[in-house]
């Protein structure tokens, strides 16, 4: 079906038509009141989102999102909707997205499908309808229609990073997004596809070739990837050692510093003038929408204080999720788990009648990003996915309370006069009492607030608390090695030195037990795999120190803690309410 069957085509796809070949692709109608005013619509390529309980997920009837294009052209908002389709129909057409074709015989063209998608602001407020045509990639046969899929995306350690740093230096952070990014990434594979509902076919054609790696597509993302990496690499950048979708560059003295996740760009540097030549180079190859100023990525609100420091928060998330899952109205707590309940698993026939893998996945989300708060609470629900029952639906339910009172609630970078950077490691042990297995925690700190943090359940059950606090330094170690050498990348570029990687532990016979193989006969079974750690302290590379357990920050990693103490770890790891 087309546009609207009555009115005449719109101008600027005949314009754009006759330039073409006898293989032509078009769109049917277009709306008359529209048809002037799309010619310099813009458009961006943020990848269509699939709004999944376990990442951004709000109701659909909420945004009043279409979920198929008859909905979407006859729907209330068809006016908008209309000249979304357009814009993204347009933009394949100026990109040679698709080559008119006859399916060859033994060959099978995979579907398409238009997904809607309504881009708010930070404050919730429309930004723009946007309409992306996408394949239905789940059809796509390996070795036939696709061989490597991986993409790498930047990590959210990375992006604190560079934003605690961004307040060190003082330095401007600005945002490009790049414009139907995956379609300057050309096929390696011959694909077909069915002719798009939207679309009409000149002459004897009764399918699309794929000229262009289209959204669903499972290598689409690899093939951007590649060309974007090409072309970053070509005028100077390289890629850095520890992050693959960090780039640096370094002219005259000066650095500039590229993070890509897909098709968002954040550019930042120590020269004005060179971040200006880099966005100028960049949009050179690319078509890019130049956001200014970076005040939301990656559904992140960055929030400048006056005082010079920047809050990383969550707040629409969690409201959004709140929403969800009807825990809007609830009544606040000042800790996100019950210190008097005791979860064990459960073999009842039945689970609890309620959302439980959705909820713990919107809660992972949160988590990973910008609350490390949560991060003992969730990780301690999530173990109880398989069988889930209403005691473990309770303590979800608990946390999505103490995120009722907690909303607006971020990291929080603060300027100093040098790098600050630390980090803390602790245990709690035998904690889980249906198997008496310790949970290991951690954090590094950079400019006053966490940029990694991590919760885990240790694999074995430890003698000692000694015992289990050694198996967690293994785990923060190697978190820790790989964050230094990062920043002292980032560092170096800058013509800084790096700091030395520090580690607070608050117990002493785990330090000893890094140092020397003291205690022998109580320590002679642990595994050779945690024994890096002597290695690791010998050659200098890590440098231990005690700290007394009341000011040990990775206790919030590990336990259920009183609403008092979670409190004062909690500002203490520099998680604050940013301002509205």
């Amino acid at each position: 079906t087309g546009l609207e069957q009555a009115s005449a085509p719109d101008s600027s796809f005949e314009r754009q038509a006759k330039r073409r070949s006898s293989a032509r692709v078009e769109p049917t109608q277009a709306d008359e009141e529209e048809k002037d005013a799309h010619d310099d619509e813009d458009d961006d390529s943020t990848p269509p989102v699939f709004w999944r309980a376990s990442a951004n997920a709000v109701e659909a009837d909420d945004l009043c999102e279409p979920k198929t294009f008859q909905e979407a052209v006859n729907g209330p908002d068809q006016v908008h909707w209309r000249k979304a389709i357009r814009a993204e129909l347009k933009s394949m057409r100026l990109r040679g997205v698709f080559r008119a074709a006859k399916l060859p015989n033994g060959q099978r063209a995979i579907g398409t499908k238009w997904v809607f998608k309504i881009k708010r602001k930070a404050d919730g407020s429309i930004e723009k309808y946007k309409a992306r045509l996408v394949a239905k990639g789940f059809k796509q046969k390996y070795g036939i229609d696709y061989t490597e899929t991986f993409s790498p995306v930047v990590k959210y350690v990375t992006l604190r990073m560079i934003i605690a740093l961004v307040v060190f230096f003082g330095w401007p952070l600005d945002q490009l997004d790049v414009v139907t990014a995956f379609l300057y990434g050309v096929m390696k594979e011959v694909v077909y596809c069915v002719v798009p509902e939207g679309v009409e076919l000149d002459g004897d054609f009764d399918c699309l070739e794929l000229v262009k790696a289209i959204y669903g597509l499972k290598q689409a993302s690899r093939v951007w990837n590649e060309t974007f990496d090409e072309y970053v690499c070509s005028i100077g950048f390289q890629v850095s050692a520890y992050d693959p979708c960090l780039y640096i560059k370094i002219v005259d003295g000066h650095c500039v510093l590229l993070l890509v996740y897909v098709d968002d760009v954040l550019v930042t540097g120590s020269s004005a003038d060179l971040i200006a030549r880099t966005k100028g180079e960049l949009k050179k190859r690319f078509e890019m929408t130049d956001s200014g100023k970076c005040a939301f990525v990656l559904g992140i609100e960055l929030v400048y204080n006056t005082d010079g420091s920047v809050t990383m928060c969550q707040r629409r998330y969690v409201d959004d999720i709140l929403k969800r899952f009807g825990m809007d109205e609830c009544k606040a707590v000042v800790s996100p788990a019950d210190l008097s309940s005791r979860l064990v698993p459960s073999s009842a026939p039945t689970k609890v009648n309620a959302p439980f893998r959705e909820a713990v996945g919107a809660l992972m989300h949160l988590m990973t990003a910008t609350r490390p708060d949560i991060a003992f609470a969730v990780g301690y629900v999530s173990r109880f996915m398989e069988n889930p029952q209403v005691e473990h639906w309770t303590a979800v339910k608990r946390i999505f309370r103490y995120l009722q009172g907690t909303k607006s609630h971020g990291i929080c970078f603060k300027p100093g006069d040098k790098v600050d950077f630390r980090g803390y490691s602790d245990a709690d042990w035998a904690g889980d009492h249906s198997d008496r297995k310790s949970t290991s925690g951690y954090t590094f700190l950079l400019m006053s607030a966490p940029v990694s943090w991590g919760s885990k359940k240790q694999s074995s059950v430890s003698l000692s608390t000694s015992e289990a606090e050694y198996i967690a330094l293994s785990l923060a170690i190697q978190e820790g090695k790989w964050i230094h050498r990062l920043l002292c990348e980032i560092l170096a570029a800058a013509g800084e030195s790096g700091p030395e990687l520090k580690i607070l532990e608050d117990n002493q016979s785990c330090i000893k037990m890094t140092k020397n193989p003291v205690n022998h006969g109580r320590a002679k079974h642990i595994d050779i795999k945690y024994h890096h750690i002597r290695d690791e302290v010998k050659r200098g590379e890590v440098k231990l120190e005690y700290c007394e357990t009341s000011v040990m920050l990775a206790d919030i990693m590990t336990k259920t803690l009183p609403g008092p103490r979670h409190k004062d770890l909690t500002t203490a790891l520099g998680i604050h309410a940013c301002s509205h």
